[in-house]
């Protein structure tokens, strides 16, 4: 059978499932659906099958557009107050302020199961999960993934590291700035999504915990040993990265100066991508060396309280985020290249997936959902704890300070203050 018989069948298979599902879905909305959102290729894609959404409920949708930082915080004051807004794009970041002061309601209370939100990723169901429930439906996210260079690997006889002694030992060995190669690329500019967000899986494979027995523990020994060990691998880290974030690091690894790096998953199909990537036939992917858990993170749609009073309305706003967030839109998104923006186990394990990017991605994608936690303190206060860290963490990479424990030491200190929330 060919390629395209294949991905016919499967293509006919996944839209028929879900017009049965939008068959038995109901509900028909009664006012179109307001969205407050940050700019993504996924949601311009989305705005262009508006009468897709009409056809279904009703009603149209808009979508108000802002940077990150204003999303949140205009988000933050219009779900405390006049919920002008039904559905709202929150993230791994906020969802604990968000669900914890009642300004979301449980997304499954009110998503039409003929949706199928179990198809969704396992490390994103993850990450959308706070206090034992979901509350939106992921439409970007990942886990960690580690990518490396087979060739470099080859040449130093060294196999790709499976533990997070191996790695220790294998990054020095693959170092070599005389001939621009750098072991590992890592993330140093402060920020709780930046230079914390790398470090949080070396501090809780080394078994770290932001509590013991309702006290904070951010200055444990496993605290001291997790940035002891971030930075002896910054020793090999390529240039740039000691104070830069995602676009220095991976853009590192892209460009041939990196032998092994483990970031967030959508890097994956980057370095597989000829407009992208110089090292295309070059890499291999593995999950994060054992212990090491991958660090979750996701956005999504999310149904608002106060814009949403009644039942109906919940439900509406529950139809748009499950057809914004469906098997066919997401068919869509991976047809046009969109690969970071896919969510759904059936669309990577589609055939046309496996054609774009071969079977070792998905293969690799499949292995690292199940190592994917959320590894920050789920509490509203924890952008503003993690930032502090950042800081903290900048100055110890950069040397501007070297007392690991007393840094640890500020930051337990600080976060006394949110002990009791």
């Amino acid at each position: 059978m060919s390629y395209n018989c294949i991905r016919t069948i499967a293509l006919t298979t996944v839209f028929g499932a879900l017009s049965a599902g939008v068959a038995a879905a109901g509900p028909v909305c009664k006012s179109d659906v307001r969205i407050l959102a940050q700019p993504r290729d996924a949601l311009t894609m989305l705005e262009e099958q508006k009468a897709d959404f009409k056809s279904l409920s009703g009603v149209d949708f808009a979508i108000d557009y802002l940077n990150e930082g204003d999303r949140r915080a205009k988000s933050q004051a219009d779900a405390s107050t006049t919920g002008r807004y039904n559905v709202y794009y929150v993230d791994e970041a906020n969802l604990a302020l968000f669900a914890s002061s009642g300004w979301l309601v449980p997304l499954l209370d009110h998503y039409p199961t003929d949706f199928d939100f179990d198809d969704f990723d396992d490390g994103r169901k993850t990450t959308a999960t706070y206090d034992g429930k979901i509350w939106f439906a992921p439409i970007q996210g990942g886990g960690d993934i580690m990518v490396y260079r087979k060739d470099l690997l080859e040449a130093a006889g060294i196999k790709p590291p499976t533990t997070l002694d191996e790695l220790r030992a294998a990054v020095p060995k693959l170092t070599d700035p005389a001939k621009g190669v750098y072991g590992i690329a890592l993330r140093g500019k402060r920020g709780s999504g930046d230079n914390v967000w790398r470090w949080m899986p070396y501090f809780k494979a080394a078994g770290g915990q932001w509590f013991d027995n309702g006290k904070p523990a951010f200055n444990s020994q496993a605290a001291v040993d997790a940035t002891n060990i971030y930075l002896d691998l910054f020793k090999y880290s390529s240039p740039g990265t000691q104070t830069g974030s995602w676009d220095e690091a991976t853009g590192a690894f892209l460009s041939g100066q990196v032998a092994i790096i483990i970031e967030s998953a959508p890097l994956a199909a980057m370095t597989i991508d000829p407009a992208k990537s110089s090292v295309t036939d070059k890499v291999a992917f593995l999950p994060p060396p054992s212990p090491m858990p991958g660090g979750g993170f996701a956005h999504g749609f999310a149904i608002g309280a106060k814009g949403n009073p009644d039942k109906e309305a919940r439900d509406c706003a529950g139809l748009f985020v499950a057809w914004a967030t469906s098997k066919e839109v997401e068919m869509k998104r991976l047809e046009a290249g969109d690969v970071g923006e896919v969510n759904r186990k059936s669309i990577v394990e589609s055939a046309l997936f496996s054609e774009k990017y071969g079977k070792a991605l998905p293969e690799a994608l499949a292995a690292t959902a199940p190592k994917t936690a959320v590894n920050f303190w789920q509490n509203a206060h924890w952008p503003e704890l993690g930032n502090k860290w950042g800081i903290l963490l900048e100055e110890l990479i950069t040397g501007q300070r070297t007392d690991v424990k007393g840094a640890l030491d500020e930051l337990d200190a600080f976060a006394k203050q949110f002990a009791s929330d």
